[in-house]
């Protein structure tokens, strides 16, 4: 028998899927470092992954007969999903990566956990807190500190921009795909699928139309290999069973140890400098990150405390 309660071992899974996606940032920088177009880079990466997951997205009855049953409104919001959850968001950290440190893409793309808090609190009944307020001003004194003064030059200013369109795009993605599970017309894993052979084959097909057809070196190729394999269909895989057991807000806290996992990683591997006014805005950014979700902390204390007194009994 495991001496870990089912809970606590979907909460190292999901620790372990997120280590995974942040050293995706690293393979990343490093194959276009090695003169992988960054569009076709991110194509070859999620078709070779969308065709690692379709015989586990077909292989039970029920799914292909919920596939089968797919409508034009079904269609309608799994189309953008795919869209906007693979072609553009992660094209857009793709093209980032090429433009911006590691460290930088990543820092602008953590809003999306901000900016997804601040739009579901506004749209519910629930009203933000002061605290929650005090938390998106401290994020934003944690992004300027990092960037001030902002003397960027033009290829850096256009990552900016470019991972800012990803990161909104990000935000969007986050309210379809909650909208798609709740509506629990497809499973996650051929939800999945479908969305991201989508995405896919779009990049894919951008990326050959724009940068034509790369000469990709060994090391190229057993990169993009691992990423599709290993960081997109297995770490997928694995994220969609803890949230079985994991709720939303759990799975968004555990999601935000990649804020410190990949300046740490990029420090290591890529020689990305941590300076003293670096290292402080992502502090800085990271307490914000945390103040926004102290109503979901104290919510989960509370679920903590009742699992302990169910336990007890």
């Amino acid at each position: 028998m495991s001496r870990f309660s089912p809970h606590l071992r979907a909460v190292l899974q999901a620790a372990f899927v997120t280590f995974l996606w942040s050293t995706s940032w690293i393979l990343i920088k490093v194959g276009l470092r090695d003169a992988i177009p960054p569009i076709t880079f991110a194509g070859l990466r999620y078709t070779l992954a969308f065709l690692c997951l379709l015989p586990f997205a077909l292989r039970k009855p029920e799914y292909r007969a919920a596939v089968r049953q797919l409508n034009r409104k079904n269609w309608a919001m799994l189309i953008p999903l795919g869209l906007f959850g693979y072609a553009v968001t992660q094209g857009a950290q793709f093209v980032g990566l090429d433009l911006l440190p590691s460290i930088a893409v990543n820092l602008l793309f953590s809003f999306t956990t901000v900016f997804v808090a601040i739009l579901s609190l506004l749209f519910t009944s629930e009203k933000p807190t002061r605290l929650q307020w005090a938390g998106v001003g401290v994020y934003v004194i944690g992004v300027i500190v990092y960037f001030f003064p902002v003397n960027l030059p033009a290829g850096a200013l256009t990552g900016v921009l470019v991972v800012l369109v990803g990161m909104t795009s990000n935000t969007m993605v986050s309210f379809l795909s909650r909208s798609l599970n709740r509506s629990r017309i497809l499973h996650p894993i051929p939800m999945t699928a479908i969305s991201m052979g989508i995405g896919a084959f779009t990049l894919l097909i951008t990326g050959l139309a724009t940068e034509g057809f790369p000469t990709i070196s060994a090391s190229g190729f057993a990169i993009i290999v691992w990423l599709a394999v290993v960081n997109t269909a297995f770490a997928f895989t694995l994220w969609n069973l803890t949230l079985r057991t994991l709720s939303a807000l759990e799975s968004s806290v555990l999601g935000n140890l990649m804020l410190a996992q990949i300046p740490l990683l990029a420090w290591i591997f890529l020689g990305e400098p941590i300076t003293l006014k670096a290292g402080i805005g992502l502090i800085f950014a990271g307490l914000g990150i945390v103040l926004v979700q102290m109503r979901g902390f104290a919510a989960l204390a509370a679920l903590a405390a009742y699992r302990r007194v169910r336990t007890a009994e």
